[in-house]
């Protein structure tokens, strides 16, 4: 039943953003729905919360955190570093250079995952090829970065190693307390935008 209702949430979001973006902009890129169901379906769109906290303390230049969801939330919580870019603003000139670019990996995160994922379709549809979703979204994020489940007695050594990993990533990025901070958040600068480099490829799927 679970997966139907996925299945169908995902057909109608289909039929929106492909009727929602502008035809003078897609003609050269617009995919069939057929197309764009299969890329979502691979789940390569997603880039799990591990590699993008590795990232962050890395503080990967060529990682660009895109914050969807609207200026309010934004405000109250979000990743470092994150630009807010609402959905609803997304098509807007505005941010055009910074999802059309070949610099950045950029990521875009929401509270779950299924906005940050119609972002991420209606931008497949305009062509632009270097957008990724943050598997699960902040919540996902809070579960497995900052609150890092601690593995039974009996679990393998991959499992207290992903733990202890976790837990560092959590320390270094303020921990589980920090999502409930009301923060008094500047907005993040934005990057220069320049055409003709290459960006840094994401590694795996979903997994």
């Amino acid at each position: 039943m679970k997966t139907r209702i996925i299945i169908t949430i995902i057909f109608v979001s289909l039929g929106l953003i492909i009727a929602a973006v502008p035809e003078n902009t897609t003609k050269p890129y617009k995919l069939t729905a057929n197309e764009l169901l299969d890329e979502v379906k691979s789940g390569t769109q997603f880039v799990h919360p591990d590699q993008v906290a590795d990232m962050v303390v890395q503080q990967d230049p060529t990682l660009q955190l895109i914050d969807i969801r609207s200026k309010e939330e934004f405000e109250k919580y979000s990743l470092p570093g994150a630009i807010n870019v609402p959905l609803n603003d997304l098509l807007s000139d505005e941010w055009k250079p910074y999802l059309n670019q070949d610099i950045y990996l950029n990521v875009l995160y929401s509270n779950g995952t299924t906005r940050a994922n119609e972002a991420w379709m209606i931008t497949r549809q305009l062509g632009y090829k270097n957008n990724y979703v943050l598997q699960g979204g902040l919540n996902y994020w809070v579960e497995t970065v900052l609150n890092p489940e601690k593995p039974g007695m009996t679990s393998p050594d991959d499992e207290f190693a992903k733990y202890n990993y976790r837990k560092a990533a959590s320390n270094a990025l303020g921990g589980g307390g920090a999502i409930e901070q009301k923060q008094d958040v500047k907005p993040a600068k934005l990057p220069p935008i320049k055409k003709g480099n290459k960006k840094k490829m994401v590694q795996g799927g979903c997994s």
